[in-house]
């Protein structure tokens, strides 16, 4: 889960105050917040984390084409005898000189090395865009969580200034009782100490509500004290039909972004064990060499150059290094994909239970708490019941409501985790 918050992350958020950042919808007098796709919307353009994982895709991108590339031809200029025989001075002049050669020089690698780094330059370079892809994921995972959780400290603040009135209500018809002498003092005082402990819940929700604005700000680099829309709805959950474990498990296999970036590196690594392999056999460096004696060419001489592959145990030691960088990739890929779907087991689970819960606070709980309250309201104005049992009814009511509003934000949070290890929305 990602939703907990950090005195680090408060920080960061703070420090994230001082960057400007633009966006459509505040130029028009709107801030994001009303709905999650605005907070992706305006994280999408503005969030740095994302720049720099997208940046870093584009330039590895850009390595593909050097790596398969041929090496640069060199030139070499020489100048024979310049003081031809001790006959003259020495001169730089290639028509003075007893003869200059100009050679031109090209490297040329083994027959497949040039492809098989190119191939490996474009497996990194698909592992870059997994990276991005995995980035942006967890940020949009992180940005409907906090769209859930400011749902939910919106909707408990209402609830709790319902119910802080209706308190305030009590406490009247506790003091006409009290009046009447059909009460004691301390149903008055009860209601007055409801009243206090609502309000300081508020300022516990109200704290926390900056809190989470701060965290919000900072995933979209505005300022940490820049105001936020009130969310308004929660996006509709999936059907239950789509949520089966192992149609979701083929498309996690196929599309999570972690699990595309270790197969890249699989390949990757494979390549790279090939290439270690085709270093058994030599580069050649072909050469081409015209010859001037005094202003015309007269000679021409061909070149052919390679190293000699004789450290045998070096190369030994960098194919094993191959091998195990392979095995390593390969292990690693296997302990991410454990890892996913025990993840999507989990959520599955989470969503699930969030919805039945969700549907026993709204079916049962909710309508039998108000019940009762009604009834303890009734049976206290008529004197058949004390005012702690009205008191205690009128916390179920809030329970409940607070319990179904829960439930629907912990679905939330389970389906953005979800779409995170899917790395695409339901």
């Amino acid at each position: 889960m990602r939703n907990s918050f950090s005195p680090a992350g408060l920080i960061l958020a703070l420090l994230v105050a001082l960057a400007p950042a633009a966006s459509a919808q505040e130029a028009q007098g709107e801030p994001p917040g009303r709905t999650a796709a605005s907070l992706l919307d305006y994280a999408r353009q503005n969030n740095p984390e994302y720049a720099s994982m997208r940046h870093e895709a584009d330039a590895a991108a850009e390595r593909v084409a050097p790596a398969g590339a041929l090496p640069d031809p060199r030139f070499r200029l020489e100048l024979m005898d310049i003081t031809r025989m001790g006959e003259q001075n020495p001169t730089l002049s290639p028509e003075r000189v007893g003869s200059t050669k100009y050679t031109l020089i090209q490297e040329l690698p083994w027959y497949g090395k040039r492809d098989l780094k190119r191939e490996i330059a474009e497996l990194d370079a698909d592992g870059a865009t997994g990276r991005a892809r995995g980035s942006w994921s967890e940020i949009a995972a992180r940005l409907k969580s906090a769209h859930a959780q400011l749902y939910l400290l919106h909707r408990n603040e209402r609830i709790t200034r319902e119910l802080l009135d209706l308190t305030v209500r009590l406490e009247r018809i506790a003091q006409a009782r009290y009046a009447g002498g059909l009460a004691m003092q301390q149903d008055v005082i009860r209601a007055q100490v409801e009243q206090t402990a609502m309000r300081g819940e508020l300022i516990m929700l109200e704290n926390e509500g900056r809190m989470l604005q701060a965290r919000v700000n900072m995933l979209l680099a505005r300022p940490a004290g820049a105001p936020l829309a009130e969310p308004e709805a929660l996006r509709p959950l999936p059907a239950p039909a789509r949520l089966d474990f192992a149609a979701l498990e083929e498309r996690v296999r196929g599309r999570n972004p972690r699990l595309f970036a270790e197969d890249a590196a699989i390949r990757s690594a494979e390549k790279k064990r090939e290439l270690a392999y085709k270093e058994r056999y030599p580069d050649f460096m072909l050469g081409v060499t015209p010859v001037q004696y005094g202003s015309s060419v007269k000679e021409w001489q061909l070149m052919v150059e390679f190293n000699i592959p004789l450290q045998q145990s070096s190369r030994r030691a960098m194919e094993r290094e191959s091998e195990s960088m392979l095995s390593a990739a390969r292990a690693r890929r296997d302990a991410t994909a454990n890892e996913v779907l025990a993840e999507l087991a989990e959520n599955l689970s989470g969503i699930e239970a969030a919805r039945r819960t969700e549907a026993l606070a709204a079916t049962s709980l909710l309508p039998q708490a108000e019940l009762a309250f009604n009834s303890a309201l009734a049976a206290y104005e008529n004197g058949k019941a004390d005012f702690t049992t009205l008191v205690e009814a009128q916390q179920q009511i809030r329970k409940a409501r607070l319990s179904r509003i829960k439930a629907q934000a912990e679905a939330q949070v389970r389906l953005a985790e979800l779409e995170r290890l899917l790395g695409e929305d339901l």
